[in-house]
């Protein structure tokens, strides 16, 4: 099992230097680092993540193929992995459609564009002239003019047919999704594409990219995880709520809160007990340490620790880096 760390760039860039360094200091094996347009960039913070760390991997998790063209994501992801010493990943995903609307950008065939976009990085990466002319991405001859190395490509997948395909061309998936009966249905579709490609599934990193919240006192490792919590439900598909016996009439109520703004109704009882335990890790370094080898015992190969972390950034990572990592 390996470890993942997830920085959301709402912070100062410098401030994420920091958490990264001691991440890296507490045994974390990759930061992953959010890319959204109203955020810091993405390529720019990873560029100061990485000449303030030493042997830490650094990713994008996940950037998506619509805001950047294939050509352009290459070349940053190339300098990032320059600029480390070869420590960079690629996380890419198609992204929901809510972030580009807001942006005026179309969202079309999310399969198709990320399928091809994953074929076009790949070609890229490996020093190759791109010509393509797929449904959604096309190059006409376009080629790096420097050697980007080996970059791994993960993919962020939800919907079953977007876990298929990256078990076809991924060498990494990052789930959004904190709890084994979710993975026993990923795990499915994954081998499913992976059995398509001919591969085998140790070939494929499975990441739970997962709310995450730890503290000594579970009481307040669980305060601190219930606006996330309820962001991720007012989110989630009813199948995805059923499959853990949650009303999906529940929605309505979170989702009114939130646009409200009435963080107090979500600190209450909107956010059950049933959906903490469904959409997080959370609770004293035991509970977590219970959460995590079940996920082991399904599959899962790698922990991302999402938002919150825990009511502190600083202690929770050093909690995670002593009781878990440590012990791990």
């Amino acid at each position: 099992m390996s470890f993942g760390i997830e920085f959301v760039p709402g912070d100062p860039v410098l401030k994420i230097a920091h958490y990264a360094k001691l991440a890296e200091q507490q045994g974390f094996d990759n930061v992953w680092v959010t890319d959204h347009y109203n955020n810091r960039d993405v390529y720019t913070t990873l560029a100061v993540l990485a000449i303030n760390t030493n042997s830490i991997k650094l990713g994008t998790g996940v950037t998506n193929p619509y805001t950047r063209n294939a050509a352009i994501t290459a070349s940053s992801i190339g300098s990032i992995n320059e600029i480390s010493g070869g420590r960079a990943i690629l996380g890419l995903g198609p992204g929901d459609k809510a972030t580009f609307d807001a942006m005026g950008i179309p969202w079309d065939k999310p399969l198709t564009t990320t399928k091809e976009s994953i074929e076009a990085l790949r070609g890229f990466l490996g020093g190759e002239k791109v010509e393509m002319d797929g449904e959604m991405i096309k190059f006409g001859g376009a080629k790096m003019a420097f050697k980007t190395g080996d970059v791994p490509i993960y993919m962020g997948a939800q919907g079953p047919k977007m876990l298929e395909l990256s078990g076809q061309v991924a060498d990494g998936v990052l789930i959004n999704a904190s709890h084994p009966r979710d993975f026993e249905v990923a795990m499915e579709k994954i081998k499913a594409g992976a059995d398509k490609a001919g591969r085998s599934m140790d070939e494929i990193d499975v990441a739970a990219y997962a709310c995450f919240s730890i503290d000594k006192d579970a009481a307040k490792a669980k305060s601190a995880a219930k606006v996330v919590v309820a962001f991720i439900v007012a989110g989630s598909p009813d199948m995805v709520l059923e499959r853990h016996g949650i009303d999906p009439a529940a929605k309505k109520d979170i989702g009114a809160a939130i646009s409200k703004g009435d963080f107090g109704a979500l600190m209450g009882d909107l956010v059950t007990d049933e959906m903490m335990d469904a959409f997080c890790i959370c609770g004293t370094p035991e509970d977590c340490k219970q959460r995590i080898n079940d996920l082991k015992d399904i599959g899962v190969t790698q922990i991302v620790a999402g938002s919150p972390l825990g009511p502190n950034k600083e202690k929770a990572i050093k909690l995670i880096g002593k009781e878990i990592i440590g012990g791990n």
